[in-house]
Parts: structure tokens; sequence; C-alpha cells
């Protein structure tokens, strides 16, 4: 075994220029199916660990339309309705507001940035694991405004105690919030009070979305519950949804792509394989008189195509291995630049090698069966 290693090891030495640029289209075809592997494993970690710090457990649930089509009203009674489940461990709402948030009163009307007011109630931060990440959460009956983080960077606000103006009243911004990726409505709102909205803006009292925390056990159960609970009479009027599975879905339809990308590492490591077997063949038809001679001093054909084959094997073999290094290398950086722990699928990483080889020996089988049939006689002629 260890004559044959220095043997193939020789063959490669010799050409290393050939060896090398064949090795390349192997490492290419294994780097691609490590990265196109590991970039999604570390993807799936960072949501996994984001929505573990979100929590799962999150509900809304929002008016749909009656019988005749028109849009429905959830019961000013929805929220308290709500905590009545013995599941639900905090809920809490917020109010459509027909108002348009500008920077000031010198913006025209329609230049709205997409953004929108909404009435919040006093523990909504909290049932939303909210990080208010500049100044602090809104107090009851003052007259202020909490922006989402989406809103604050429209607007051109970085910190608290800037105004706004709002329906022709001027609003102070007492805090900023940090993103909610399971509830990006509030990111491109301008959060003021319950009471101050009504106040203001004649505000009805009427939740828009009612946000329920549960037991994460109990997600199902309080699902199945929460349409009959909020509108006893219509609960067919109220829907309900689970905003993690929205995430969930947005992390499947960013996979479909990575099929197309295994496709194309595949066709990768066709084209290394292609060229290992190309380099193999010239090096058999290069190297006659070394075979010849080898056969003359009585080495079988078994032998001679041993050697081969090895040599096959090794140049495919470290160029799996460079593959993987450099899908790894690859897969660390994007991580690294994206925040995302690296996840590293072991399995990906052995089995590429394993492809490599067989690769290898898939490609170098018929040269060594060429280079084993030469008699001693043709080689040396």
């Amino acid at each position: 075994m260890i004559d044959l290693l220095r043997l193939g090891f020789f063959g490669m030495r010799t050409r290393p220029v050939r060896a090398v640029l064949s090795a390349l289209g192997i490492a290419i075809g294994i780097a691609a199916v490590v990265a196109v592997i590991g970039i999604p494993s570390s993807s799936a970690a960072a949501l996994k660990a984001k929505m573990a710090t979100l929590g799962t457990n999150l509900l809304t649930a929002a008016p749909g339309q009656d019988f005749f089509g028109q849009d429905a009203k959830l019961p000013e009674t929805a929220v308290p309705m709500a905590r009545r489940i013995s599941a639900v461990t905090g809920a809490s709402a917020t109010g459509n507001i027909s108002a348009s948030v500008r920077r000031s009163d010198l913006v025209p009307a329609g230049d709205t940035l997409g953004l929108q007011v909404l009435a919040a109630e006093q523990d909504l931060a909290e049932v939303l694991h909210a990080d208010v990440r500049a100044g602090r959460w809104l107090t009851a009956g003052e007259k202020s405004v909490v922006l989402g983080g989406t809103a604050a960077s429209r607007l051109g606000i970085e910190k608290a105690g800037a105004q706004l103006w709002i329906d022709g009243q001027w609003f102070t911004v007492v805090g900023i919030l940090g993103p909610l990726p399971l509830s990006p409505e509030i990111d491109r709102s301008a959060l003021v009070g319950w009471d101050a909205a009504k106040e203001a803006f004649g505000f009805d009292g009427h939740a828009g979305t009612v946000y329920v925390r549960t037991d994460e056990k109990q997600v199902e159960n309080v699902r199945r519950l929460l349409g009959p609970t909020l509108n006893p009479r219509q609960a067919g009027e109220v829907k309900v949804s689970r905003p993690s599975e929205a995430l969930a879905a947005q992390k499947l339809a960013e996979s479909s792509y990575n099929a197309l990308f295994l496709g194309l590492g595949g066709v990768a490591l066709l084209v290394g394989g292609v060229g290992v077997a190309n380099t193999m063949v010239i090096s058999v038809l290069e190297r006659r008189r070394e075979i010849g001679l080898r056969r003359a001093l009585g080495a079988t054909r078994r032998q001679i195509r041993r050697q081969f084959l090895t040599e096959s094997v090794l140049l495919s073999g470290l160029g799996g291995l460079v593959g993987v290094v450099v899908g790894i290398a690859v897969t660390a950086g994007y991580s690294i630049s994206q925040r995302w722990p690296a996840a590293l699928p072991w399995p990906a990483l052995l089995g590429g090698v394993g492809a490599a080889v067989l690769i290898g020996a898939i490609s170098g089988l018929y040269p060594a069966v060429r280079a084993a049939r030469q008699s001693p006689t043709e080689a040396l002629a």
C-alpha cells in the first residue's frame, strides 16, 4: 500500500501543473456543494436562534369580513376575552387610526413614506417582547409617540425628543423600537397611546390586531379557541395567524434555490471528473516506456492497474480536500458577514471527500485498465 501511494504521488509530482489544473475542477465542485449546504444550514441555525429569542408562541387575531363581504370589527372586549383563556400568558392590541405621520408640517400631506399610525395598548411592548433601543415606552395619557425601527429610519430620527406632525398635531417622540421580525407592521408604524389616540383622533377603541402570547405547548389549542373567544357571535369573522409560520415559509422559499446551486456543483464535479480522466489517459500515453520497463522488471497487470488507479484517486482526493477547506472558508466568511452562527454539516464535509475519491476511482478506471493491457514489447518499442 505504501509503495502504491509513493508511485501515485510520484506520477503527480512529475506533472504538477497538469495535476493542479485537473484537481481544480474537483475542488471547485466540492467547494460549491459544501458552501451550498453549509450556508443554508447557517441561515437555518440563525433563524432557529432568532425564533427561540422572539418566541414561536405569538398569535395574532384580526377582523376579517362579514357575510356580505364588508370589513368586520373586533368587539371592544376582545383583549380582556383573550386573557380569559387559561393558556394565554399575555394579550395586547393595536388599533387602526386614519392619520398620517410626517417629519414636519411643511412636508406635503401625500408624502407618507409608507408609514401608518396605530393606537397601542400600554402592555404591547411586553407582549411583543419589543426592545426599546432608544428612549422609553409610552406613558398613559401623554401626547407622545414611539416609532418602529423602519419608521424611525424613514423619518430620519435616531433618538428620542424629536417632534412629529400627525394629522395637524405635534407629538413628541419618546422612544424607538428595535426590529420585530414577527411583527413587521409595528416596524413601519408610529405608535400612540390608546387613550391619547381616542382624545386626539377620535379613535373608536376597536382593536385592529390582537397579539396573544401562549404557553408553548398550547399554541394550537389557543389558536382554535381564539376566534370563538374574541367574537363568540361571529367567530368566522376573526382571522387568526401565527407570525412565526411566515418566517418558516420565507425560509422554505429561499431554500428552493439550493437545488439549482447543488446542480451547478454537480456539473463542476462532472467537469472535474472528465478533467481527471483526460489527465490520466494522457499520462498513460506519455508513460508508455515507464509502463513497459515496469512490466519487463516483473510488474503484473494488476500492479500497473493499481498504480494508475491510485494516482487518479489521490488526484481527486486532494482536490476534494482543498474543495472542503474552501467550502468551509466560504461558509464561515459569509456567516460572519451576516452575523450568523457558522453551521458546518459534517456529513456533507465527509461526503464531499468521499465523492471526490469515488469520482477519482471512476475517472481513473479506464486509463488504469488501458495501461495494464500494454505489453512490455509494445511499450518499449
